[in-house]
């Protein structure tokens, strides 16, 4: 559920009146070609949506609610994302800061948009991936949230990512419903607001003084250090077409082992999907029993996992299984 609202918040909020520059655009005739302004143009105009509303993500049988407040002033972003279903939990953005609030627990989390494995701010250069590896079309229109909208497709051309349908508010271009499709077209995952009011009087300061407030809590930062596949010792047999890597982080407690002994997660995008490999020294009593209860699917997010030698390297994503079986079997240790 978190991960599907940062994805829609993170990445489809970010292209608000993209979609409705799409419609404008030559479909028919241009679309690979404009995929790239179609992002690019709605990551301007998306900053200074201001919104509040109920967000619903639907998961095969299961289903699951959040409020959401927004605000932009230019560069600066602010969400909220208060659960509604499960256990309590509020989350703020702060452009690339994450906090989140556990009241049960009376425990707050400090990290970064990128730690988290969040969708990449992609959007702030141009990513020919995008263009390479998704076809755009019209659809037609609809209703969502008792807002018309208009819809577009993102077909991939390929079997190494699914597809998307996404509606579109038609005065403002904001990311109504997304849905994420397989190869056949079926719906494995939909996020969709439920209710939602426009240009509603979010205040950013407000939000800010609320994100800051962490007195009665317990503060928790983790401690992530930048390092590359190749410093801790591996190296790649193969690349996966479309999905570069973004970036990479090992996770220190206390004193610093040696290079390459530490939990490293390792972070690739194709411009839309994302896709998050992990690897860790094998631990038998947790591992093997992901060999045949961990790799069920949860709507669209898969799971693949190898063990190799000592190590245990897990690939998880929005993605088709057989993208996350590439990414298992190319990681190599360095001889």
């Amino acid at each position: 559920m978190k991960r599907t609202i940062s994805l829609v918040l993170l990445v489809l909020g970010a292209l608000a009146n993209g979609l409705a520059a799409a419609e404008s655009s030559s479909l028919p005739g241009g679309v690979a070609a404009s995929v790239e302004q179609w992002l690019m143009r709605g990551h301007e105009a998306a900053c200074q949506r201001a919104y509040v509303g109920t967000f619903v993500v639907t998961t095969g049988n299961y289903m699951s609610s959040s409020r959401i407040w927004h605000a932009g002033e230019g560069q600066q972003q602010m969400e909220r994302v208060d659960a509604l279903t499960g256990p309590p939990r509020s989350t703020f953005r702060h452009n690339d800061e994450v906090v989140t609030f556990l009241p049960d627990r009376r425990i707050v989390v400090q990290e970064t948009r990128e730690a988290l494995g969040l969708f990449p701010n992609l959007l702030n250069r141009a990513d020919a991936a995008v263009a390479r590896f998704y076809r755009l079309s019209a659809v037609g229109q609809g209703r969502v949230a008792g807002l018309e909208a208009d819809i577009v497709q993102l077909t991939p051309v390929d079997a190494l990512r699914f597809g998307y349908q996404i509606w579109s508010e038609q005065k403002t271009g904001l990311v109504l419903k997304l849905q994420t499709l397989d190869g056949n077209g079926r719906i494995l995952e939909q996020a969709a607001f439920s209710e939602l009011q426009l240009d509603a009087p979010v205040n950013m300061a407000d939000l800010k003084a609320s994100m800051g407030n962490t007195q009665g809590y317990r503060v928790r930062t983790p401690n992530l250090v930048r390092t590359t596949v190749e410093q801790e010792g591996w190296t790649w047999s193969a690349s996966v077409p479309g999905f570069q890597p973004l970036r990479c982080y090992k996770r220190v407690q206390g004193a610093a082992p040696a290079a390459g002994q530490l939990p490293l997660q390792c972070i690739f995008s194709d411009g839309l999907a994302s896709v998050s490999l992990f690897v860790e020294p094998f631990d038998p009593s947790r591992h093997l029993r992901l060999v045949t209860h961990g790799q069920q699917p949860m709507g669209a997010t898969h799971m693949r996992v190898r063990q190799l030698g000592n190590w245990w390297l897990t690939a998880v994503g929005e993605v088709p299984p057989q993208t996350l079986t590439a990414f298992v079997q190319a990681l190599e240790r360095k001889k």
